[in-house]
């Protein structure tokens, strides 16, 4: 394993994160600073977190990030789509764990288009009988 870099892209909502994992000590750097200093809420920690405690790999690799798009939370489940990506391709004896948690999913979900003659996606224009 000299040298071994392996990358997996996640995506969710409009969130984009390429993710390089290196073997190391388990630090996680995302956009160039550390996790703790990037995401406030412990829960978006935890999220990122998940692939690498369900595989047992937490110690096992450096994480590297860059995301963009998106709010915190969307930038978070990309992450952890990118990490469960990348670990397949370190090992792909995570499959069934990951699979099983259903970290290799894509989230289909997206923001719903806003339509004509309403406000927003589903918003219509508040009704006045006079």
């Amino acid at each position: 394993m000299a040298n071994a870099k392996y990358y997996g892209t996640g995506r969710r909502k409009k969130s984009i994160a390429r993710v390089y994992l290196v073997p190391g000590t388990g630090k996680i750097t995302i956009n160039k600073r550390d996790i703790d200093e990037y995401f406030g809420l412990e829960t978006l920690k935890v999220v990122v977190r998940q692939p690498l405690v369900a595989t047992e790999t937490t110690d096992k690799f450096d994480v590297l990030v860059n995301v963009h798009g998106g709010g915190y939370t969307g930038q978070a489940g990309a992450i952890r789509h990118g990490i469960s990506r990348a670990l397949l391709e370190a090992d792909a004896e995570y499959r069934p764990v990951l699979k099983a948690n259903g970290f290799l999913t894509r989230d289909p979900r997206m923001k719903e288009r806003k339509k004509y003659g309403l406000k927003a996606a589903r918003r219509a224009p508040q009704f006045s009988k006079r």
